[in-house]
C-alpha cells in the first residue's frame, strides 16, 4: 500500500504529523477522522530506488545554491519534529528536490544513515557542500536531543547569510555591468576603430607623443596577437585564482578589502554580523565558547577576522574574556561589539545580546548596499571620464602638431 505524509488537527486544536500506510488519500483520511483528526495536508511519498544512484568523486567539489541548503534544514526540521525518523525525511527531501546534484547527495547520505551512522557523519562526507558549521550544529543537535530546534537555527542562519550575500551582489551588479561594457567598447575601438586613424599618422612617418604611441602599440598588440593576448588572459585568470587561494592571497584580498574606503565599511559590518549571529547560533546548540570561536574561525572568508579568532581561543583557555580580546582588535571589530560581548558576559545572556547585535549590522549592511550604487557612481564617471580624456588627448595632440607644421 503506498505512503502518505500528513498533518491534521483534532477539535481541540491539536495537531500531529507523521507517515502512514493506506490504500488512498480518502481512507487516510477516514481513518484520522475516527481518531478525532481532520486533515489539514497530505502528499504521497514517492519511492526512490537508491541503488540506481550514484555520487561521484566530482559531485563532493560541485556546489549547491544556498537557498537550497536553507529549504532543506528548515523542511528537515519541520519533518523531524513532526516524528518522522532523519531516514525517511532525507528520502522524501531527496524526492522533492529538483536540483540533480543535491539529489544524489541527499540520497547518499540518507544510504549512511540508514547503514547505521548519523545524520552529521553522513554530511560530514560533503564539506564542501554543507560546511563546518552545518556539520557541527548538526552534531551537537544529535548528542543533545534536539535535532528539530537546531535545524530551525541553522535554516535561519542561511536564510540571514543568504539575504547578505544576495544584497552585495545585487549592489555590484551596476558597477560590474558598466565596466564590462567599457572594457568591450575599449576592445572594438582598439581593434576596429582606431586603427583607420592611427594609419594616417604612420602614413607621415611623424613622431608621435608617449600617450598616442602607447595607444598605437596596445592596438598593434591586440589586433596581431589575438590569440596570444586571450591565453595570456585565461592564464591570468588561473593565476589569479590560484594565488587567491593561497594563504599570502587570502591575506593580501583581505587587507585590501578592509582598508580600501569604499568597501571597508561594508566588508567590517558584514563580517561582524556573520560572527554576531554564528556566535550566537552556537551558543544556543550548546556548543562551548571555544570550539564555537574555532568553528566561525574557519567559517569566515576574511584572513584577519580568521586569525583574530582562533589566536582569541588560546587566550580564552588562559582566562582572557572575548569582550577585552576583541576590545584590542578595534581595527577590525568596532567599539560597539567588544561592549556588547562584555555585557553578554556579565549578565549571562551572551546568544541573546549577540543576536540583537547581528540584526543591527544586518540593517546597517541593508542601509549601505542600498547607498552603495550611488557611492560608486561618481567614482565609476571619473574613472569613465579619465579614459575618455587620456584617449582624447592621446588622438588631438598629434593632429595639433601636423596642423602646425602644415602652417
Amino acid at each position: 500500500m503506498p505512503k502518505y505524509l500528513y498533518t491534521a488537527k483534532s477539535y481541540n486544536g491539536e495537531t500531529k504529523g507523521g507517515e502512514a500506510t493506506a490504500q488512498d488519500e480518502k481512507n487516510l483520511a477516514q481513518q484520522l477522522r475516527g481518531e478525532g483528526f481532520l486533515v489539514t495536508s497530505i502528499s504521497l511519498v514517492k519511492e526512490v530506488d537508491t541503488n540506481s544512484v550514484s555520487v561521484k568523486f566530482l559531485d563532493k567539489f560541485k556546489s549547491v545554491p544556498l537557498k537550497e541548503k536553507m529549504i532543506f534544514a528548515r523542511n528537515l526540521s519541520i519533518m523531524v519534529a513532526s516524528g518522522l525518523t532523519v531516514s525517511r525525511a532525507l528520502n522524501n527531501l531527496a524526492v522533492q528536490t529538483e536540483n540533480k546534484t543535491f539529489k544524489k547527495i541527499l540520497l547518499d547520505v540518507y544510504e549512511e544513515v540508514q547503514g547505521g551512522k548519523t545524520l552529521s557523519d553522513g554530511l560530514a562526507k560533503y564539506p564542501g557542500i554543507f560546511g563546518e558549521l552545518f556539520i557541527n550544529m548538526v552534531r551537537v543537535g544529535e548528542t543533545a536531543g534536539n535535532l528539530d530546534e537546531v535545524l530551525k537555527i541553522v535554516a535561519v542562519q542561511l536564510e540571514k547569510e543568504n539575504d547578505l550575500k544576495s544584497k552585495v551582489k545585487g549592489a555590484m551588479i551596476y558597477p560590474g555591468v558598466i565596466l564590462t561594457v567599457m572594457l568591450i567598447i575599449g576592445y572594438v575601438m582598439l581593434t576596429f576603430v582606431l586603427p583607420k586613424l592611427l594609419g594616417v599618422f604612420k602614413d607621415m612617418d611623424a613622431k608621435l607623443p608617449a600617450m598616442t604611441q602607447f595607444i598605437v602599440d596596445l592596438s598593434d598588440i591586440l589586433r596581431n596577437n589575438g590569440i596570444a593576448t586571450a591565453i595570456l588572459l585565461v592564464v591570468l585568470i588561473f593565476f589569479m585564482k590560484w594565488f587567491l587561494g593561497q594563504e599570502s592571497g587570502k591575506r593580501t584580498l583581505s587587507f585590501v578589502a578592509i582598508k580600501f574606503p569604499v568597501f571597508s565599511p561594508l566588508v567590517k559590518q558584514m563580517n561582524c554580523a556573520r560572527f554576531a549571529r554564528i556566535y550566537s547560533s552556537l551558543l544556543k546548540s550548546g556548543v562551548g565558547s571555544v570550539e564555537a570561536l574555532k568553528i566561525i574561525s574557519r567559517t569566515l572568508t576574511n584572513y584577519y577576522y580568521q586569525k583574530v579568532l582562533l589566536d582569541s581561543v588560546e587566550d580564552i583557555q588562559k582566562g582572557v574574556s572575548l569582550s577585552k580580546i576583541l576590545a584590542d582588535h578595534q581595527d577590525i571589530f568596532p567599539v560597539l561589539v567588544s561592549q556588547i560581548v562584555q555585557v553578554g558576559e556579565e549578565t549571562g545572556k551572551t546568544e541573546t545580546v549577540l543576536l540583537q547585535l547581528a540584526e543591527f549590522y544586518e540593517a546597517e549592511v541593508d542601509q549601505i548596499t542600498k547607498n552603495l550604487s550611488a557611492i560608486i557612481e561618481p567614482i565609476l564617471m571619473v574613472f569613465i571620464g579619465g579614459a575618455v580624456g587620456f584617449f582624447a588627448v592621446a588622438m588631438l595632440t598629434p593632429m595639433y602638431s601636423m596642423m602646425d607644421s602644415v602652417k
